[in-house]
Order: C-alpha cells, then sequence, then structure tokens
C-alpha cells in the first residue's frame, strides 16, 4: 500500500512532465474488463447496446438522434485514450479523466465541454468515492466512471420505457439528470453523516466519553470538508451556465441547471451545519472531559481535606509520651474516635451546606 501511494504522489507530481501523448492511471490497480454501453435515441426510439468493443467503437452518426456512450473502468489508459481519440476528445481531458485525483473542474474546448466531480456512494460502514467524467458535445455525451455501479439506472429505465421528457431533450438535459442522480447521492451521505453524529450523544453525562470519540470527530470534519469541495466545482459550473457562457447548454435547459445550483447551495449549507455541529462536539468534549475532571479533584479535595484534622488527632495520641493523662483513661480511645466522628460528620455537613458536592 505504500508503494501504491508512492507511485500515485510521482505520477501526480510528474504529470506535467511526462508526455503529452502518454497516459497514465492514477488510481488503485484494478483487474475488472473496462465495459462500454450506448444508448443511441430520439423522441420516437431507443436503442441500447450494452457489449461495446473499444475497436468497434465509432464516430457518433449526424442524423436525428442523441448518443449517450457509458464507460465503466479507467484502469486500462490506452483503452481509454482510444475511446476519446475516436471521439475528437483531447488530450489534457483524457489526462484528466484519468487523474482520479484531479480537482473537480469544468471545462470548454472548440467541439466539447469537459466535466468532472466527485461522486460518493453512501453506505453503512463507510463511504465509497469516485471520479466521474463528462464529454459532452452537440446531440451527444460521454461518461467515465471508474468503477460499475447504479448511479444512473433510472436514467437508462426512463429511456427505455420513454418516461419523462429525457428522449425529448438533447444531451444536456441527460447531463442535468446525471448530475441531479449525483447530488442526491450526497444528499443521502450528509443524512447519514447527521444520523451518525447524532448518535454520538456526548450530553449524556452517566456515560464516560472515549477518547476515540475525538478521533471520530476529526474524520467527520475531514469528509465534510471533502463533501463540500467536491460541491463547489458543480455550484461553479451551474454559474457559468447561468450566465450562458457554456455553448452546449441549450437556454430552455437553463432552468434545470438553476435547480442542479438551488441543490449544490443547499448541500453546502447543510456542510457548513455540520461542521458548526462537529466544532460545537469537539468543545463540549473537552468541556465535559474538564467538568469531570474538575469533578474528580474536588471530591480527591474534600476527602483530603477530611483527613487533615483526623491526621492532627491521631497524630497527636501517636507521640506516646508519659505524661499524657488520656493515655491511662478507660474511655481515652474510645473518646478519640467519637471526636474523630463528630469533626468528620461536621465538615461534611459544612461542605453540603456550601454546596461543595
Amino acid at each position: 500500500m505504500e508503494t501504491l501511494k508512492k507511485i500515485r504522489k510521482i505520477n501526480l507530481l510528474n504529470r506535467k512532465r511526462i508526455d503529452p501523448g502518454k497516459f497514465i492511471y492514477t488510481g488503485d490497480p484494478r483487474t475488472e474488463e473496462i465495459e462500454i454501453s450506448q444508448f443511441k435515441y430520439n423522441r420516437e426510439e431507443c436503442l441500447e447496446n450494452n457489449s461495446i468493443s473499444p475497436d468497434n467503437l465509432e464516430e457518433f452518426g449526424t442524423g436525428n438522434y442523441n448518443y449517450w456512450l457509458n464507460v465503466y473502468g479507467l484502469n486500462d489508459p490506452d483503452t481509454i485514450a482510444s475511446v476519446c481519440k475516436k471521439q475528437g476528445i483531447h488530450t489534457l481531458a483524457i489526462q484528466d479523466i484519468l487523474d482520479i485525483n484531479q480537482r473537480p473542474k469544468f471545462q470548454e474546448f472548440e467541439s466539447f465541454s469537459f466535466l468532472t466531480l466527485k461522486s460518493i456512494t453512501p453506505a453503512d460502514k463507510d463511504m465509497v468515492t469516485e471520479q466521474i467524467s463528462f464529454v459532452f458535445g452537440e446531440r451527444y455525451l460521454i461518461s467515465f466512471q471508474e468503477r460499475k455501479a447504479d448511479y444512473f439506472n433510472h436514467i437508462r429505465q426512463r429511456l427505455r420505457d420513454d418516461l419523462g421528457i429525457i428522449r425529448e431533450r438533447g444531451s444536456d438535459f441527460l447531463l442535468y439528470a446525471m448530475l441531479e442522480a449525483i447530488l442526491d447521492n450526497y444528499f443521502r451521505t450528509i443524512t447519514l453523516l447527521d444520523n451518525e453524529i447524532g448518535n454520538l450523544n456526548l450530553t449524556d453525562m452517566r456515560k464516560m466519553s472515549s477518547p476515540d470519540v475525538l478521533g471520530i470527530i476529526e474524520n467527520h470534519k475531514k469528509f465534510v470538508h471533502f463533501v463540500k469541495r467536491s460541491i463547489l466545482p458543480i455550484k461553479e459550473f451551474t454559474l457559468i451556465t447561468e450566465r450562458e457562457e457554456s455553448k452546449f447548454i441549450q437556454k430552455r435547459h437553463l432552468k434545470y441547471f438553476l435547480e442542479i445550483k438551488d441543490l449544490c447551495l443547499t448541500l453546502v449549507e447543510s456542510c457548513d451545519a455540520l461542521l458548526s455541529s462537529l466544532e460545537s462536539n469537539t468543545n463540549l468534549f473537552f468541556s465535559i472531559q474538564g467538568h469531570r475532571m474538575n469533578q474528580i479533584m474536588k471530591t480527591l479535595t474534600i476527602v483530603a481535606t477530611i483527613f487533615i484534622p483526623l491526621t492532627f488527632i491521631v497524630g497527636i495520641y501517636g507521640m506516646n509520651f508519659s505524661n499524657m493523662p488520656e493515655m491511662k483513661w478507660r474511655y481515652g480511645y474510645a473518646m478519640v474516635w467519637l471526636i474523630i466522628v463528630l469533626v468528620s460528620l461536621g465538615m461534611v455537613i459544612y461542605f453540603r451546606n456550601k454546596k461543595w458536592f
């Protein structure tokens, strides 16, 4: 694992120095074969092909069809480069597709637009993140996913069954539907994370909070920051479309991308709320630990204070001087114990009246 991290770091640092015609996948090595599927559709029909070979891939036609080409897997850079070059995708975009450490961004090229972002799949024990890249132009969209997932199954079903208006619209509307699906996973992730934070229950004073809780809180903070950084570029993309600076987004579809912007703003606000809650939990954790330490120190101080006069009393009668009259008194021992008990009770009552415990 350490070697892999070093290789990925070297790849990231040397990316600007390598041959522009050479492509490197910076993710974990995988053995799965790349899968390519295609939807060719218009208002009247939808043709689906789930077993396309990279060698048989052709350029998109110029007829009255929209095209959606989806690629699962990025572990074979040569195959990805071959698919991209057949569609006229620039080498810089190919490098960004294969570089999973790439910051989410949007970029316009002469014949297509490029958008890369991070997606999250919520799970019970962990959150699976991956990079998804989109290349879209006039009447076509190509999506590149690190691994096979079910983000867009409902979109495929809508295309097959002609549900809604998706088959009547262009590739930009298809992009909107995909972004909405990705953001929906973000909302589910934020909800799960919010529930986990609520389960920490630091306010229960009857339970001792483990120091591990602080590590959990810090991990949650890092993850929320990651989510926020991943969402902001999507919002930036919607701002570009709002200013009508993207030539492949139709004006009639701008309202849909404004909806995506609103979803991004809601997610960012949710992230800020979670970060505020986590920061409050951190402060609460230290406050509770400080309060418990004060309680312990107060208890120890009271016990020590009570035993100071008792120690003085027994110290006097432990000197064994022969001229001490109580030494030969029949009730001397009982009287000392009576004094000890009365002093102890008196101090306890005094401390209780002072509300020191």
